[in-house]
């Protein structure tokens, strides 16, 4: 039995965004620091995105939750966004061992 084909997608929502993909003046490079600075930012983003997962999902179970779409909206980013960063993290290692790979 064969699924349809997929024609189209809808947005989750207008406020959904996927940090780790968003443009930032870091990605511009001052000095040393550019990649570097920008990495670290982006972690910084991920991790904040987990907390707020796990604060909303801490509401919900205790009752405090006031919008179950919240919650979810809150948990699918930090879901989206950990999936994005192993992704990244996926292709930077492939890349590296590529280039050790390399003859000279």
């Amino acid at each position: 039995m064969a699924l349809p084909p997929i024609t189209s997608v809808s947005p989750i929502g207008a406020e959904f965004k996927i940090p780790a993909l968003e443009p930032t003046t870091a990605a511009k490079p001052t000095g040393g620091d550019g990649f570097g600075h920008m990495l670290a930012e982006q972690i910084g983003k991920l991790a904040e995105t987990q907390t707020e997962s796990a604060a909303q999902a801490q509401k919900l179970a205790t009752g405090q939750a006031e919008d179950v779409s919240e919650v979810v909206m809150a948990v699918e980013r930090a879901s989206l966004s950990l999936q994005v960063a192993a992704q990244v993290r996926n292709k930077a290692v492939e890349a590296y061992q590529e280039i050790f790979r390399m003859q000279v």
